[in-house]
């Protein structure tokens, strides 16, 4: 039995995620000389080997620029749901965005559940794939109207939905939105098979490569750190643009930090993946494993840069779990980050208009799989001059909305925040009492610096500021991290990047 009045509470299981571990680790090679391609695209998840393979079987050439090893970042770390059920989404998309935008929202993410089957099966990638009715339950009374609600959107948009009153959870609900037909995999083994067939005849990836720098031309010219990459039509498909400028991302967005834990219990899980209406986040589904099943159990969502202490996100999944199952054993632990659009639809398109060449994927808050699967799809349609059904609803310069939307002056003030260095609040430790293995932000000679004793004792001092915007950064100790509260950019221990939009590391103070 777990302590949980124990302060010093200890993280559960491996700090790794299940679909890292449980696959063969990629060797493509860096990149090594100027080279000239159709296609390039930025960043190795989802949208980038999805539309990597789309372009390359359309007959393109493609080189796929990844700054760490590919599917490590964000698509490493999801829950892997692959649905159209995007929590409480139809209802709302009907009033502010319109029948016909509702619609396309609707149709192309139930087409990229059928584009994943499709891959798969084309490719004969065994990845785990089940189809599993998707749940939204409402945990408490008040959300019941909010559930049928969206069963009647999603119906008038003709997506599988019913209302149920008997949600198969070991505890009370008020009935759930369930849609049927949806699935679940493991995206590790997906991508890698899908990466499997993108290099060769005149297409490549490459890893360890980080893109510096795009010159917007004829041709356009990616910078890395390793060469320039010259190609007709360039794809941001990195999480956040860093190449922001056009069409001011960073203020359209922001980034919210979520954690899973995987792990085994007594009881028989039911059939279907589950996320409740409230928040806190809670959301449930399976996983086949080796020596049986795992149960992921993650949610518990906030601001990056927020949300100290961060070992509380973890404890609160494993108390929660620990109520409702009887748990064997927590295998791993991860968190991920999500872009989060100022209204809930994400921006797929040209970056902004008239750069004809530029295109970005990017705001798929917690639906991934399949939004960026969309993305795909979009933007290889898009570069091939083809009609895409799809285009209007996801297009960055998209129309205004018809009712009230969250304003971007609400992300220019949280901006304003951490460039003032809001959240560095109470007085700075003492770096003399970090023991190794730990960081916080610390006072030397009267300044704020962060601070990381590495395991052999080493202090290591930086700037906090961060530097993608210069906004200042936070410790996150249960990743052992610097996280910027504004742009959502991560860097490590020892302040090399570690999630973009940054791709400079911190500034060194010095070490002692």
């Amino acid at each position: 039995m777990r302590d949980w009045t124990n302060s010093a509470y200890t993280l559960p299981g491996k700090a790794a995620s299940y679909w890292l571990e449980t696959i063969p680790g990629t060797r493509h090679p860096p990149l090594s000389e100027d080279i000239r391609v159709d296609v390039a695209i930025l960043g190795g998840g989802i949208v980038g080997i999805t539309s990597a393979l789309l372009l390359k079987e359309a007959g393109l050439s493609v080189a796929v620029i990844e700054a760490d090893r590919i599917f490590r970042g964000v698509s490493g770390h999801t829950t892997a749901k692959v649905t159209s059920q995007h929590h409480l989404i139809y209802d709302w998309l009907l009033k502010q965005f319109g029948r016909d935008r509702a619609q396309m929202y609707a149709d192309s993410n139930q087409a990229a559940i059928e584009r994943i089957d499709a891959l798969s099966r084309q490719h004969r990638i065994d990845c785990d794939l089940l189809y599993r009715p998707a749940y939204v339950y409402a945990g408490t009374e008040q959300s019941e109207e909010r559930i049928r609600n969206e069963v009647q959107a999603a119906r008038s948009l003709r997506l599988p939905a019913t209302f149920d009153a008997d949600v198969p959870l070991p505890f009370a609900t008020y009935g759930a939105i369930r849609f049927d037909n949806q699935a679940q995999f493991h995206p590790g083994k997906y991508l890698n098979g899908l990466a499997q067939e993108i290099p060769g005849d005149g297409s490549a990836i490459y890893e360890e490569t980080r893109a510096l720098e795009i010159q917007e031309g004829e041709p356009m010219v990616v910078k890395t750190g390793r060469g320039c990459v010259r190609a007709t039509d360039v794809i941001q498909a990195t999480h956040v643009p860093f190449h922001d400028k056009p069409g001011l991302y960073f203020a359209r967005l922001h980034q919210s930090r979520s954690y899973a834990l995987a792990m085994r219990i007594n009881e028989t899980f039911p059939s279907g993946m589950f996320i409740n209406a409230e928040s806190p986040a809670r959301s449930l589904r399976s996983q086949p494993a080796e020596g049986g099943e795992l149960v992921l159990v993650a949610g518990d969502e906030h601001r990056t840069g927020e949300g100290n202490p961060t070992f509380d996100h973890y404890r609160h999944l494993e108390e929660w779990a620990r109520s409702i199952y009887s748990v064997q054993s927590v295998d791993y632990r991860w968190s991920t980050q999500d872009t989060m659009p100022l209204d809930r639809v994400p921006y797929i398109g040209r970056q902004t208009p008239g750069h004809d060449h530029l295109y970005v994927a990017t705001g798929f808050r917690k639906w991934g799989m399949t939004a960026g699967t969309v993305a795909a799809i979009v933007l290889s349609d898009m570069i091939q001059d083809r009609s895409n059904p799809w285009v209007e609803v996801y297009d960055p310069a998209r129309f205004q909305p018809l009712g009230p939307v969250p304003s971007a002056i609400e992300q220019v003030a949280e901006t304003a925040k951490g460039l003032a260095g809001a959240r560095l609040t109470g007085a700075p430790e003492e770096a003399s009492q970090l023991v190794a293995g730990t960081g916080a932000v610390v006072e030397v000679k009267g300044e704020k610096v962060g601070a990381y004793r590495d395991l052999n004792g080493v202090l290591h001092t930086f700037d906090l500021t961060c530097r993608h915007m210069g906004c200042l950064v936070a410790w996150n100790a249960a990743e052992k991290s610097w996280d910027c509260p504004c742009h959502g950019s991560r860097y490590t221990a020892l302040g090399d990047v570690l999630h973009g939009p940054a791709v400079k590391s911190l500034n060194r103070k010095g070490q002692q």
